[in-house]
């Protein structure tokens, strides 16, 4: 089991959250693990969790680094999707789409890697992915997740700065 599941419950339709890659191996935040946690109880939340296999993503051999084979979400999800580099699995598209999902604010690790590869994946199927940048960690070269943000604003002109700016319609 890759992390807990939500119980069933009401949220918006058309809206969703993804939570990337909170999980154990990566140094979250407490603050950003409970602000994740507070806002999926109002959204459909789906998540993924990196783990480690050598034979489909070399990051040990080429980056020196590995994620944990068997980590878990540290986050409770309606749904828990593994991936083994920086894009979701297909998985994801296919279940948000069943879900007829419109957009989806995206948070959680790396806002300038695995969550823009995130993004890239949801623009190319059609979603309106936004980042929140509050919810968000960036990768080691930028922690703050600026860099992140400004990427996700040339590539996909969506980037909520503060939970203030968050308006929980379509």
């Amino acid at each position: 089991m890759p992390g807990p599941l939500l119980a069933e419950r009401p949220t918006l339709p058309g809206l969703a959250l993804l939570v990337v890659d909170v999980q154990p191996s990566f140094a979250v935040p407490d603050a950003i693990v409970d602000g994740i946690r507070a806002l999926s109880r109002t959204l459909h939340t789906v998540a993924t969790i990196e783990r480690h296999d050598e034979s489909v993503t070399p990051f040990e051999r080429q980056l020196g680094w590995k994620p944990a084979p068997d980590d878990e979400s540290l986050v409770a999800a309606d749904h828990i999707f593994v991936k083994h580099g920086y894009l979701p699995p297909i998985e994801l598209i296919d279940h948000l789409r069943a879900r007829e999902t419109e957009r989806v604010y995206v948070c959680g690790i790396q806002a300038d890697t695995c969550c823009l590869a995130a993004g890239f994946m949801l623009f190319d199927a059609g979603l309106r992915p936004t980042l929140l940048q509050w919810l968000s960690v960036g990768s080691s070269l930028d922690r703050s997740a600026d860099l992140g943000a400004r990427l996700w604003q040339h590539h996909f002109g969506s980037v909520l700065r503060s939970p203030h700016e968050l308006n929980l319609s379509k």
